[in-house]
């Protein structure tokens, strides 16, 4: 820089300098305080992310440890989730904050599939669907709902638990198919269906 005279002024040149480098500085010092806190809050246990794959991992284990109860069977007996696909009579049914109502207003009884989520999952707020799905008699996969609350959340977790159908657990099949549209896929052999049980669970 020059002054009036035409002259260097050198120490306005270092002022400028040093002006410079010091808004440099204190650039690179934000930017690594934004960058520190970023990365520190995202670790955070407080976080929304952190608390949803919490109580994501809870439902998990939940709904799985209540498959795992509900398809426990005595010996020479069936387990009850597979006689509540025997009992069923193909409607969906809504929780109605006392009962498991159909659309064609009739209640859901003898299900341990409905007693367990009226006693455990209800109480707790946690809304749940739970559906079948089977394959039919065109070999594509069919979903059926058995009870039914609701879209999921997108933080909602699935636990499914596959359920052995054989000839020699229906009483009267064509009734059972009926009701259900669940066909036998293997008239040849025992092998009637297999059917994936799947129950979604989310909080509202």
């Amino acid at each position: 820089m020059k002054d009036d005279k035409g002259q260097l002024n050198i120490r306005s040149d270092q002022k400028a300098q040093l002006h410079t480098l010091e808004a440099l500085m204190t650039l690179i010092i934000i930017t690594g305080i934004i960058v520190f806190t970023v990365q520190a809050t995202s670790l955070t246990p407080l976080t929304s992310s952190t608390a949803n794959a919490h109580i994501e991992a809870q439902l998990q284990i939940l709904g799985q440890d209540m498959l795992n109860v509900l398809d426990r069977s005595q010996s020479g007996q069936s387990s009850g989730l597979k006689e509540d696909i025997l009992n069923w009579n193909g409607e969906r049914y809504i929780w109605n904050s006392t009962a498991y109502v159909s659309e064609n207003n009739n209640t859901l009884t003898n299900s341990t599939t409905a007693d367990l989520l009226k006693n455990v999952i209800v109480p707790k707020g946690i809304a749940h669907n739970v559906e079948f799905t089977m394959v039919n008699d065109a070999g594509s996969v069919v979903t059926l709902p058995y009870i039914y609350n609701g879209e999921p959340s997108d933080n909602a977790v699935v636990v499914s638990r596959r359920v052995l159908l054989s000839d020699s657990d229906i009483t009267d099949p064509t009734q059972f198919r009926s009701y259900t549209g669940i066909p036998d896929t293997d008239t040849s052999t025992d092998f009637y269906n297999l059917i994936d049980v799947k129950m979604t669970l989310w909080r509202m």
